[in-house]
């Protein structure tokens, strides 16, 4: 658990990858928000329990949103990867700090802090959305007990055209979730990587297969994820996949030829199965 939440760290931290997945899932893949607008803010931040004793709570990413010297919102991301009950109530304590630590700066008007939880679970996250879900708060108390809402997105269960948005690494990572999920087989697009070394680390403890991490000594590197499909083509040798297979190593650039050594097919077989396809 504590691998992957690294991992998951280590690649969204680019500024690149924040703001894609900030466009993507709050602003329905509008480039509102650019790169070179985001720049670092503090993760810890401190609080006094019932005892007086000094805590410290961290984020997993936050970022400032700045428009020229205007400072526009904090935004922050949440790695899960399991349904956590208690998400609203810390998400309250992240957004509070981030809030408390404006007014003691005093630098003028306050600006929104804006929580995102990135869900990489199978298992659906159809429970604790928001304070009133973890708090019992009797009827005649709520109107004067605020309610806090949290924004989860399941990346397992993004559809096909918001996952089509992306266009930063994080677009591989999203396939990947997708795919598994709905087909438990995963084919990679040849979309260019960025971020090789982080996102390969990422798959590699996602699948704890360390595989991916040999990617990162082949010869000439890695710029796409096609070369994972040698790890599947055993299994799409298998009746059914043939098809599939070959259709995904021709996206990939791969020859006929190359192709047909792959998926124990003839040359002809692929050029018939390409041609059926089209």
């Amino acid at each position: 658990m504590f691998q992957k939440d690294i991992a998951e760290k280590l690649l969204v931290d680019y500024e690149d990858v924040f703001a894609d997945i900030v466009n993507v899932l709050l602003f329905k893949g509008e480039r509102v928000i650019e790169p070179i607008e985001l720049s670092e803010t503090g993760l810890m931040s401190h609080y006094k329990a019932d005892t007086s004793k000094l805590h410290e709570q961290e984020r997993d990413m936050a970022k400032y949103w700045n428009k020229g010297n205007v400072r526009i919102a904090i935004c922050g991301m949440e790695n899960q990867t399991k349904v956590d009950n208690n998400m609203p109530v810390r998400v309250i304590g992240y957004d509070g700090a981030a809030y408390r630590s404006q007014i003691l700066k005093e630098q003028g008007d306050l600006y929104p802090v804006v929580t995102i939880v990135l869900y990489y679970g199978n298992d659906r996250w159809d429970k604790k959305h928001s304070l009133f879900d973890c708090v019992k708060v009797p009827e005649n108390l709520k109107p004067y007990v605020n309610d806090y809402k949290i924004n989860v997105f399941e990346l397992a269960y993004l559809e096909d055209e918001t996952v089509d948005m992306f266009t930063s690494d994080f677009k591989h990572v999203v396939q990947y979730l997708t795919q598994m999920r709905k087909y438990n087989e995963y084919v990679p697009s040849p979309d260019k990587i960025i971020h090789v070394d982080e996102l390969m680390k990422l798959f590699s403890v996602f699948t704890e297969d360390n595989r991916y991490l040999d990617l990162l000594k082949l010869e000439g590197g890695v710029d796409n994820m096609c070369p994972v499909l040698e790890r599947a083509e055993q299994k799409g040798k298998n009746a059914g996949k043939i098809e599939g297979k070959v259709i995904a190593y021709s996206e990939c650039g791969l020859s006929v030829d190359e192709i047909a050594v792959r998926v124990d097919k003839t040359e002809q077989e692929v050029v018939e199965i390409l041609k059926n396809t089209e």
